[in-house]
């Protein structure tokens, strides 16, 4: 993102021009750390001591010779101490990355991999007697022990947070629409923890913005007043030439010592961190964006875990399989299997699997039920359709209908996590953006799957598969496979 360096104005116009805008009296400094986040953190470092004591007693139980005074005794009980702080040095426990994102299991895992180098050097450098049951065996245990601790942990404050507690209070600032979508995309995604309770925009977008926001809406110049008047905590600014240089600047230093925390939203939305850095040239901080990657050894690894895990899948499911199969045969009339043409990677089209889980003819009774479409999209959808049966329904709700992809992933046209499969009539009227979906394969489960599935309108189903586009990493695919688990249990969006 390249902030306008054009000059903006804070107050009226004739301020600007005079260069000597007015400064509204700065909030009331605050605690660094709101107090919800501070028990959370307390919580966590309860839990993950307990884990470091317990792995530390495993250690010492399982060893004959554990005495008091050897080094592996001082070493074990060292853990407990020396884990919950380098988890705190690793910024696992700052408030930004509590309930979203992955600096916070990152944070984990390098607690972890300093942990392990650590006691392996200090046990070679000064040969001291340390087991390996806890250099090889209680470390890693220990970090993923508390990488789970953490989910649940996350889990539990996204809860919360759907109920309006543990939250942030967020001022929006920037241009009318820019600001519109940026408070549309807090409120969506609740997880993050951000509540909108003002909007500060141009003068110009001030009457179409109050008419939609539904909270207090400001002028520019109103923004430490409203974070005053409403006890704000945090000011979300657009990336519109308004709210860029000289006004974020001076925005900046009237916010020094308040504890305020300013975020500046970039307009390449759905482009997540890894492919962001910082470049600073010669005092000008500029963004820079990576490309995606389509190619190169980490989709290699993908296509060779998607076909072993697809292979154990088939194995460990075959009882299921043949049961769901016998299921159908024997409840109605036609097929076990429907085969349908979607469109994977690169446009190519490949015939999908599925368990039947309609009557035979329910192609033909499309064009009789397009009055009832439910879809906003390319899509048809609807709640009760009469062509499901009774079988099909279970199927459906349960997602046991999409076991037989697996065999699609094992023949390289499908991969387990990726973007929706596109049947042909879709993608003849996809745009430019919309075919970017094309660019890597189709999926079992994807963001979408995971995210509302068919309660998810088209625009939110296409920017999910795009962002899975744009920033797909092997980290991701596990996480979504880990999030599907839990979609498919509560049968979400599923009909």
């Amino acid at each position: 993102m390249l902030l306008d360096h054009s000059t903006v104005r804070l107050g009226s116009t004739s301020r600007a021009s005079a260069g000597t805008p007015a400064v509204p009296r700065r909030p009331r400094p605050r605690a660094g750390q709101a107090p919800w986040a501070g028990r959370y953190s307390g919580a966590l470092t309860a839990f993950e001591s307990t884990a470091a004591a317990v792995a530390a007693g495993l250690v010492l139980g399982t060893h004959p010779d554990a005495r008091p005074d050897t080094s592996l005794f001082w070493a074990s009980l060292a853990l407990v101490v020396v884990w919950p702080v380098l988890l705190h040095a690793t910024g696992a426990h700052a408030e930004r990355v509590f309930g979203t994102g992955s600096d916070e299991y990152r944070a984990v895992g390098r607690a972890g991999f300093v942990l392990l180098a650590v006691a392996g050097f200090a046990s070679y450098a000064a040969d001291l007697d340390l087991s390996r049951g806890l250099v090889v065996g209680a470390v890693p245990a220990l970090t993923l022990g508390s990488l789970l601790g953490r989910f649940a942990a996350r889990c539990t404050l996204r809860g919360l947070r759907a109920q309006g507690r543990c939250t942030k209070r967020v001022v929006v600032v920037g241009r009318g629409t820019a600001a519109l979508e940026l408070v549309d995309r807090l409120r969506r995604e609740r997880f993050a923890g951000l509540e909108v309770v003002a909007v500060c925009v141009t003068p110009g977008d001030r009457d179409r913005v109050t008419q939609v926001a539904g909270v207090p809406v400001g002028g520019l110049d109103d923004v430490l007043s409203l974070v005053g008047s409403l006890g704000a905590d945090t000011i979300a600014v657009t990336s519109a030439s308004e709210t860029a240089a000289q006004y974020l600047r001076s925005l900046s230093w009237q916010l020094e010592g308040t504890g305020i925390e300013l975020l500046v939203a970039p307009g390449l939305i759905e482009v997540a961190g890894p492919r962001l850095h910082i470049r600073p040239f010669e005092g000008l901080p500029l963004l820079s964006v990576e490309q995606p990657r389509f190619e190169g050894w980490q989709r290699v690894v993908k296509g060779g875990l998607d076909r072993v895990v697809a292979a154990l899948a088939v194995l460990l499911l075959a009882p299921v399989l043949l049961g769901v199969a016998v299921a159908v045969k024997v409840t109605s009339p036609g097929p076990v299997l429907y085969r349908q043409e979607r469109v994977g990677v690169n446009g190519q089209a490949f015939t999908m699997l599925k368990f039947r889980s309609m009557v035979v003819d329910a192609e033909r009774q499309l064009d009789a039920l397009r009055a009832q479409n439910a879809s906003d999209g390319l899509l048809f959808k609807m709640r009760l359709d009469p062509r499901v049966t009774p079988v099909g329904r279970v199927l459906r709700r349960l997602s046991l209908d999409e076991l037989p992809q697996l065999f699609n992933v094992l023949g390289g046209s499908m991969s387990l996590v990726g973007p929706r499969p596109p049947l042909p009539g879709e993608v003849a009227r996809y745009d430019t953006s919309v075919s970017r979906r094309l660019l890597v394969k189709p999926g079992l489960t994807g963001l979408w799957q995971i995210s509302g599935r068919s309660d998810l309108p088209w625009e939110e189903a296409v920017r999910l598969d795009l962002r899975y586009v744009e920033n797909w990493s092997l980290a991701m695919d596990l996480l979504i496979l880990v999030k599907t688990v839990r979609a498919v249990a509560t049968s979400s969006g599923a009909y």
